[in-house]
């Protein structure tokens, strides 16, 4: 268990702790009255997709021998449109891989991605491709 706290600053932004000490601001998107001076909340979970695919093909990558290092992701992140509730909508995310990663282990690896604990926490409303680039 993670405790993190979280805390109202004004002005539609938030600071959060976590209990190892970072801290991390958070701002509303200028669409919605922000300054988006922080990343907003919508676009933590975004980044928290990609990241998460990263870290677990890395963590399989350590126990299989495959390094990863110099990987990418991008992620997109498309809010729904009015009259829908707003909310995350899609979420693509095209993971760039080194060319050095054996063909035969790509399938399993690629598995692995799609298993990241924060892709699996997903509702299943958000559609959350994931491309798997080589080279």
């Amino acid at each position: 268990m993670v405790k993190i706290e979280t805390a109202y600053i004004g002005n539609k932004k938030c600071e959060m702790k976590h209990p190892e000490g970072a801290t991390l601001r958070t701002d509303a998107p200028k669409d919605i009255g922000g300054d988006a001076t922080a990343f907003s909340p919508t676009d933590l979970v975004a980044a928290a997709v990609a990241s998460c695919i990263l870290t677990t093909i890395a963590m399989w990558g350590e126990r299989h021998g495959v390094d990863i290092t110099g990987a990418t992701a991008t992620v997109e992140k498309h809010m729904t449109t009015p009259p829908a509730p707003r909310r995350i909508g899609r979420l693509p995310v095209t993971v760039h891989l080194p060319a050095s990663v054996p063909a035969d282990m790509r399938e399993r690896l690629e598995r692995v991605g799609h298993a990241c604990p924060v892709h699996a926490s997903l509702h299943t409303d958000v559609d959350s491709p994931i491309t798997y680039v080589y080279g």
